[in-house]
């Protein structure tokens, strides 16, 4: 596979994580859906390991999904700049603690939001618990998926043979 269809498939991963933080996009599915053609265009068995597993941990994070509240982020108060911070706060969390910082730095981006338009700790705490009641665990689930998916995507374009 060449450079500019790496890219490409790259490319499509991105917006598939940034869709996930958008309520109604199909985010989780464009990240398998370029695994898959990833796959078909690098028929080698890392590449079929790699979708495999992405298969898994999408099923995996749908029947986890199912079992938690529907979203209503909205009612909470929830805005599309928290949800930049929120994923901009797991992704620096997947990287710089590898995997494990993901829940922390999700968190932490809803926080920091929450603490910069509120001013108190007391209400961005407050306001922390309400967003993850009222669906971001929900939203949490399906980002760390993605990110797991990306990750080993990474280390087999990367690291692979």
């Amino acid at each position: 596979m060449g450079a500019w269809e790496l890219l490409l498939v790259g490319v499509v991963i991105l917006l598939g994580l940034c869709g996930v933080l958008v309520p109604g996009a199909p985010g989780s599915w464009l990240v398998w859906a370029a695994i898959l053609w990833w796959a078909f265009e690098d028929p080698e068995g890392l590449s079929w390991a790699v979708l495999v597993g992405a298969t898994c941990v999408q099923f995996l994070s749908q029947v986890i999904r199912w079992q938690l509240p529907p979203r209503r982020l909205v009612e909470s108060g929830a805005t599309r700049r928290m949800a930049v911070y929120a994923g901009v706060g797991a992704l620096l969390g997947f990287f710089v603690p590898p995997v494990l910082g993901t829940v922390p730095g999700f968190l932490a981006g809803i926080y920091l939001c929450e603490r910069l338009r509120l001013g108190g700790h007391r209400e961005a705490v407050a306001s922390v618990r309400l967003v993850m009641r009222s669906g971001g665990t929900s939203v949490l689930v399906e980002l760390f998926a993605c990110l797991l998916i990306t990750g080993a995507w990474l280390g087999a374009v990367f690291w692979g043979p």
